[in-house]
């Protein structure tokens, strides 16, 4: 690979900003309501946010300082005037009214009203809540963090999360978030979005067990160029290489006859299987 190399101290801010923003995505949105100390209400979504903690838990989004002329934005201001904020999360049925709220109206102009949402009264802070987002995390500020003075500076506004509302539509049968049916967006870079519902992909977490890793996979299986990074990734995340007794019974392509024979035939057969998670069937082809 050749790599362009960039110093960020010698590129402007907006072009600074886009590699960023390209780069690091898709990020979640903050879909934050506040409110300022004349009962304002403010409607703005932040994709500088995420989640970071849970003991207590703790959201953390950055309404930062506009890079062109350096003003702060109306969220910003509130917080600093009422520390409190509603984060609604944003899906897809919503996305095109959260990016109209995004418009910079004058202050005191309610994204609620020009954006079309519903506000419903929040349970413990002053901010209301927007109807239609499927969760919302009430929350009280407890930090702010002011990261520069220039434009395009961060903002952190850490906040604790005081009361919770989800909307049991989009819960499955074991009363978990099913993903598919919160269906939510994500930033990148531009005028760019991410659907989660349509790309999903599972990924088992090393968690429950010790994986051998693959420094411990055999060499013709390790230095393949046929198998890729996630090839070998799934392949180290098991505890022991499986024996012949494990892997018999097990059902493979019958290309795997014709082909036993030739490593990269093989390497490619095993690859194909992997991609349809069937981790097993591919360790037997390539033991």
């Amino acid at each position: 690979m050749s790599y362009k190399e960039v110093d960020p101290k010698s590129i402007k801010t907006p072009e600074l900003h886009g590699l960023l923003l390209g780069a690091i995505a898709p990020r979640p949105i903050a879909f934050a309501s506040t409110i300022d100390k004349e009962g304002k209400v403010n409607l703005s979504p932040f994709s500088f946010f995420n989640v970071f903690g849970a003991n207590p838990p703790i959201l953390i989004f950055s309404p930062a300082r506009r890079g062109r002329d350096n003003t702060t934005k109306h969220s910003f201001e509130n917080v600093k005037e009422v520390a409190e904020v509603v984060i609604n999360i944003a899906n897809y049925p919503m996305v095109e009214q959260m990016s109209l709220a995004s418009t910079e109206y004058e202050k005191g102009v309610n994204e609620f009203v020009k954006a079309g949402f519903k506000e419903a009264k929040s349970t413990k802070v002053k901010p209301p809540r927007v109807a239609e987002s499927p969760v919302a995390f009430e929350c009280k500020v407890n930090q702010i963090i002011e990261t520069g003075e220039e434009g395009g500076a961060g903002n952190l506004v850490i906040c604790e999360v005081i009361h919770i509302h989800v909307d049991e539509e989009i819960l499955d049968e074991n009363g978990k978030i099913d993903p598919f049916k919160l269906d939510p967006i994500g930033r990148l870079g531009g005028n760019w979005y991410s659907r989660s519902k349509n790309a999903l992909f599972e990924v088992e977490k090393p968690l429950q067990k010790l994986g051998i890793g693959v420094d411990a996979l055999p060499d013709k299986i390790r230095n393949s160029s046929i198998l890729t990074g996630n090839d070998l990734g799934k392949l180290g995340n098991i505890e022991k290489i499986p024996n012949e007794e494990e892997l018999k019974g097990l059902k493979i392509p019958d290309s795997y006859i014709e082909n036993k024979n030739d490593l990269n035939e093989l390497h490619r057969l095993a690859h194909q299987l992997l991609e349809k998670n069937k981790l097993m069937e591919a360790w037997k082809v390539l033991l």
